[in-house]
């Protein structure tokens, strides 16, 4: 069974939180150890999903994006929401996919005027062309509600700084327009996110915004025709199908066009030709993962280790939605027990530990590869102890 590492979704306002959750199955809460609450759950294919809500501005945005993934380990990160757009053409309600995130308030202030140093993010290469496929698929307009007309999707950078821009004649909005002149939407949290997933190796990290007003002073008249609301539905919409497709682009974790050890065909023919006393022990033409010869493989290794790592993957297994939160407690009980025993060090204690693990093996017995820890975990105290 693979592990599904789950792909996290931030919002700054609770509006555009609740139009991602809505889209979401079987959610339940996450409460990290400094305060932030997290809710986990599924999308409609069953990829695990992560929602956190931020607030406003690109700090706060680096910094619970850094936490979430810590936490989660998420294969990608999409942040979705609303912007201001900063050209007519782009039309109130329309989705747009940031291909770069400029942080437009770095420059240098001198005598002749502020020069622009901005920090840019570029989408990934794959996330790009997954997400300009299911454009031009045009399947997602599907998860939209049947009253709501189908957006344009536009393609283009998107400015982030650390002001809400509502004027089209002001200094900052002449210098914006001039400085990033190809950006679509200006908005407050993009470049944090970017930021923090650039720092993790890297992470894919999307920018879905649906465009709620025109950043010229009619802010105001947009918010009060309701378009905030409607402008984060379309976004959600295409995010959350983005995602799935991002999930099975990505194979739940593992790099793009690497499946798992089954799915890969065996190319050419292997001829292995074994003489007089030669002893054969594996003829294959192509092997993935561990092999070994004449013992158990579990022989020989630390129980404390295996039992450390058993413990990693079922806090892991829980933040996925594949054991849930009575199991896992009643899980951490009997190994809590198991952890005592083996500190004694003595039969007693060795049989005290065998007992626990196999309640806990039948605990976990619907989740294949938990399961199958536990009893690695039991044959290393068995060839230690």
């Amino acid at each position: 069974m693979n592990k599904r590492r789950p792909i996290v979704f931030l919002t700054a306002l609770d509006l555009e939180y609740q139009a991602i959750r809505e889209h979401l199955t079987d959610v339940r809460p996450h409460r990290h150890r400094a305060g932030t609450r997290f809710e986990v759950g599924r999308l409609a294919n069953g990829c695990p999903a992560v929602l956190g809500l931020v607030g406003k501005g690109n700090h706060p945005a680096a910094v619970l994006a850094e936490r979430a993934i810590a936490e989660f380990d998420p294969f990608a990160l999409l942040f979705v929401g609303v912007a201001g757009a900063l050209w007519p053409q782009v039309a109130l309600g329309d989705v747009v996919v940031a291909t770069h995130v400029y942080a437009y308030h770095g420059g240098t202030s001198e005598d002749d005027g502020f020069k622009a140093r901005p920090r840019v993010w570029e989408i990934s290469h794959e996330s790009d062309q997954i997400a300009r496929h299911l454009y031009r698929d045009g399947t997602w307009i599907r998860r939209l509600p049947d009253d709501v007309p189908a957006p344009n999707v536009r393609f283009g950078p998107i400015a982030a700084g650390e002001v809400v821009q509502d004027s089209a004649i002001s200094a900052h909005a002449r210098w914006v327009r001039r400085t990033y002149n190809d950006a679509l939407a200006i908005e407050m949290e993009a470049a944090g996110a970017a930021q923090a997933a650039h720092l993790n190796r890297s992470l894919p990290v999307v920018i879905v915004r649906g465009v709620s007003d025109r950043a010229d002073g009619t802010k105001a008249t947009t918010d009060g025709a309701d378009w905030q609301q409607k402008a984060v539905v379309n976004a959600a919409a295409f995010a959350t199908v983005l995602a799935e497709e991002l999930a099975r682009g990505s194979q739940h974790g593992q790099p793009a066009g690497i499946g798992n050890a089954e799915d890969k065909p065996m190319s050419g023919e292997i001829r292995n030709v074994a003489g007089g006393n030669a002893w054969v022990g594996v003829q294959a033409g192509h092997i993935y993962g561990d092999v070994s010869l004449g013992r158990s493989p579990e022989s020989g290794l630390d129980p404390v280790a295996q039992l450390a790592d058993l413990h990693a993957r079922l806090r892991r297994a829980r933040t996925a939605g594949e054991v849930d939160e009575d199991t896992f407690a009643a899980a951490q009980e009997e190994l809590t027990v198991v952890s005592e025993a083996l500190e004694a060090s003595t039969e007693q204690g060795k049989s005290r530990a065998m007992i626990a693990l196999k309640k806990v093996r039948g605990l976990l017995m619907d989740v294949a590869d938990l399961a199958a820890k536990v009893t690695a975990v039991i044959a290393a105290i068995r060839g230690v102890l």
